[in-house]
């Protein structure tokens, strides 16, 4: 079945969710736009490609370790989609896989990395145990120290940097680590409807990325329902800046997009 546009939102309501998904998808390398001086990069498995293109250019360009971490998940299915419908990557074997057997293949085939900088973890089937796992291979490999950067799905970066804190919080060292989408999607209203300001080559449909937003942010917080140390303990404790927590109630009392988002059975 073709995908329909999503409708036009009001630009305040635009605004909100930008900031919300510019906040979730924590760059740590916003202001400089440089690669940085890191000795590895974990790549969490997930469906967003130029998040995948971005963890092995680095990779490659810097010639250090690409740590790829990714079992079979809930969302396993949409990466599967996403290299079946890429124009390159489709050649790459995917259905049943692990998503890190998936990513090393395109890593080898594409980003020339060579299999002694692969470092391949395709036993975690979440974000916890993305971190975890990804952890204990680090040590495997004496990187336990330094600077390590973490790339994933945009709409899961600040939820996996927290995870990756409680993970080493009783640790006695551990790297310190960098954060990196390598696309942060900001919306905007076009002709025909709601679309994505720069390609969204490999990106998701809107109603989907906006669906994730929406449901990402009440994971982050440390309360009873939370994932934080009040809550199930899965992540380090976060801070909300004002403007997030604006701009989220402005998005639970919009309309337009609760009831656009309930027609299309994601909410």
């Amino acid at each position: 079945m073709e995908q329909t546009h999503f409708p036009l939102l009001p630009d305040a309501t635009l605004a909100a969710i930008n900031t919300v998904g510019e906040w979730l998808a924590q760059d740590d390398l916003r202001a400089t736009r440089q690669f940085p001086n890191v000795d590895a990069v974990i790549l969490a498995g997930n469906a967003a490609i130029p998040t995948i293109d971005a963890a092995c250019r680095i990779a490659a360009q810097s010639e250090i370790p690409l740590l790829i971490s990714g079992g079979i998940g809930h969302s396993t299915a949409f990466l599967y989609a996403a290299i079946g419908n890429h124009p390159h990557y489709h050649t790459v074997p995917a259905t049943g896989r692990a998503e890190a057997s998936i990513l090393a293949d395109i890593a080898r085939q594409f980003w020339q990395i060579p299999e002694s900088r692969l470092w391949i973890e395709d036993q975690s089937t979440n974000c916890g145990e993305n971190a975890r796992f990804s952890w204990n291979m680090l040590k495997q490999h004496q990187q336990a120290t330094g600077q390590v950067l973490v790339v994933q799905d945009p709409t899961m970066q600040r939820r996996t940097m927290a995870t990756f804190a409680r993970v080493c919080r009783d640790e006695t060292v551990s790297p310190q680590w960098i954060s990196h989408p390598g696309i942060t999607p900001i919306l905007q209203n076009g002709k025909d409807g709601v679309e994505f300001s720069e390609s969204n080559t490999g990106l998701w449909p809107v109603d989907r990325y906006l669906s994730l937003v929406l449901g990402e942010l009440p994971r982050l917080y440390d309360d009873v329902n939370g994932y934080g140390p009040a809550g199930r303990d899965f992540i380090a404790h976060v801070e909300f800046p004002e403007a997030v927590t604006a701009a989220w109630a402005r998005l639970q009392k919009d309309p337009i997009l609760t009831e656009a988002l309930s027609r299309r059975s994601l909410l």
